[in-house]
């Protein structure tokens, strides 16, 4: 079973940074990929970046591309979002999501997060214009 915490996120000012952390507990050996999706108030959950691990690839939307990077530590036990040039309209709740096994990056960031099988708790990022 695999347990994701996250951490980070806070308030910034338009233009701002910040970094956001998904540790992993109860990592295998398996294969996962991982979502980042944000939920903003009175909106649908949208995805923003995602990972795999088998060979460490990523995926981003658009509009978040140059902006966000997704990294992962030495250990591999913990996933990073680093968001630069934060807009407010990137306000919202972000949560990081787990599932075993492959499926297409794209694939899974342009649905809702929904149906993957582990989930973080969820962090606020408040951006002012």
């Amino acid at each position: 079973q695999l347990q994701l915490r996250q951490s980070g996120g806070g308030s910034v000012q338009a233009g701002g940074s910040l970094t956001l952390s998904c540790e992993l507990f109860g990592y295998s050996a398996i294969n996962y990929y991982i979502g980042w999706f944000r939920q903003a108030p009175g909106k649908e959950r949208e995805g923003v970046a995602g990972f795999y691990s088998g060979d460490s690839s990523t995926y981003y939307v658009d509009s978040v591309k140059g902006r966000f990077t997704v990294s992962q530590n030495n250990a591999k036990s913990t996933l990073f979002l680093q968001m630069n040039v934060l807009k407010p309209e990137e306000t919202g709740m972000y949560y990081c999501e787990a599932s075993y096994g492959w499926r297409e990056l794209r694939t899974v960031i342009r649905g809702t997060g929904h149906d993957l099988q582990f989930w973080g708790q969820g962090n606020q990022v408040n951006v002012s214009a």
